[in-house]
C-alpha cells in the first residue's frame, strides 16, 4: 500500500537503462566492476566489454552478503585501477555501484578516464550512504554529488545529467523496513505484533512527507547517478 522506501533499485536500474540508450549504437563500452554483468542486457546496441577483479564470492559473515556470486561472464579480470588495455580504448565507460568497494575511488576514476576516448561517455552510479555490504570489499558508505562535481571537473568532463535517487524520507523508510531483519540478526529479537505495528505505522507519515519534499536529498538519499562526457 505504501511504496515509500522501496524504490531505490528500480529507479536506479531504470535510469541506467534510459541513459545507456543515449550512447550511440556501435560504441564500445566498458562495464567496469561489472560483477555478474546484470546490465549487459541493456547494451544490445553497443559493443559490450566487462571487467572486474573477480574476488568477491558472495560469502561472508559481516554486513549484507549475496550468498553466491558468478564471475564467469567477465571479459577482463583485473584491478579497476590497472585495466590492461591501451589508453582511449573505449567510447563509453559504465561503473555502477562500484566506487564504494574500491580502496581509492579517485584512482579508479583516473583509470576510467585513461581508458576512455576524448568525447567519450562516462556513466556512474554509487550510494550516497549505504550499509556494509560485500565485505570485506566495502571501503566507504558512499559518495556525494560534490565528489563527482569536483573530480570530473578537474578531469575535464561536462556533466550531462546528475540525479540524486530518493530523499531523506525515502531513505529513512528503507531502513525502517529493514529493522525486523537487523533486529533478528544483531539482537536475536523476534519482533512481536505491537513492534511490527509500531514500525510500519510510521510509513504513512514518511510517504506523506516524501511527497511534500522539496530538497531533502541534499541531506540524505539512496545514491547519485552521473552521466558525463569527456571533453
Amino acid at each position: 500500500m505504501f511504496s515509500v522506501g522501496t524504490t531505490n533499485e528500480a529507479v536506479r536500474v531504470n535510469w541506467i537503462e534510459q541513459t545507456l540508450r543515449k550512447i550511440p549504437a556501435g560504441a564500445r563500452i566498458l562495464d567496469a566492476g561489472a560483477g555478474e554483468c546484470q546490465f549487459r542486457k541493456f547494451c544490445g546496441h553497443l559493443d559490450y566489454v566487462s571487467q572486474d577483479f573477480a574476488q568477491y564470492t558472495g560469502e561472508g559473515e559481516v554486513g549484507l552478503q549475496t550468498g553466491s556470486w558468478d564471475n564467469s561472464k567477465l571479459d577482463i579480470v583485473s584491478d579497476i585501477t590497472a585495466i590492461p588495455v591501451e589508453g582511449g580504448s573505449f567510447d563509453a565507460v559504465m561503473c555502477t555501484e562500484v566506487l564504494e568497494h574500491v580502496p581509492d575511488p579517485v584512482a579508479a576514476l583516473k583509470e576510467l578516464n585513461r581508458v576512455l576516448k576524448s568525447s567519450g561517455y562516462l556513466l556512474i552510479t554509487a550510494p550516497f550512504a549505504s550499509l556494509t555490504h560485500f565485505a570485506p570489499y566495502h571501503f566507504a558508505t558512499g559518495l556525494s554529488r560534490f565528489f563527482y562535481e569536483h573530480h570530473l571537473k578537474e578531469m575535464g568532463y561536462e556533466i550531462l545529467d546528475l540525479k540524486q535517487n530518493g530523499n531523506y524520507f525515502e531513505f529513512v523508510a528503507q531502513e525502517v523496513r529493514r529493522v525486523k531483519r537487523v533486529a533478528k540478526e544483531y539482537t536475536g529479537t523476534k519482533l512481536n505484533l505491537i513492534d511490527k505495528i509500531a514500525i510500519h505505522g510510521v510509513l504513512p507519515l514518511l510517504q506523506r512527507l516524501s511527497r511534500k519534499d522539496k530538497k531533502s536529498q541534499e541531506l540524505l538519499c539512496y545514491g547519485v547517478h552521473v552521466f558525463a562526457r569527456k571533453k
